[in-house]
């Protein structure tokens, strides 16, 4: 078995306030960054694991976000998988 390293970003879906983000783009604007238009707080987890192969780690993490690391209902999840 190979070790992978997974980035996984999870952001609460277009459509959802994000309370954390509006507070940081007005902050944004308020220190003159008016360019900003929006800003989305999300959170990045750095998983190690094992695995034989990309795709059966991308499907384990995958499942694993769907059932507790993510909110299916809230929250988007992006997956990366690198190999170490």
């Amino acid at each position: 078995m190979k070790k992978w390293t997974v980035i996984l970003e999870i952001f609460l879906k277009d459509g959802i306030f994000d309370p954390q983000g509006k507070t940081i783009k007005d902050a944004l604007h308020n220190l003159g960054f008016k360019e900003v238009e929006e800003v989305r707080m999300g959170k990045v987890l750095k998983i190690d694991i094992y695995g034989d192969n990309k795709n059966e780690v991308f499907e384990k993490i995958k499942k694993m976000s769907e059932i507790f690391l993510a909110n299916p209902v809230t929250e988007d999840f992006n997956i990366r998988v690198e190999e170490e």
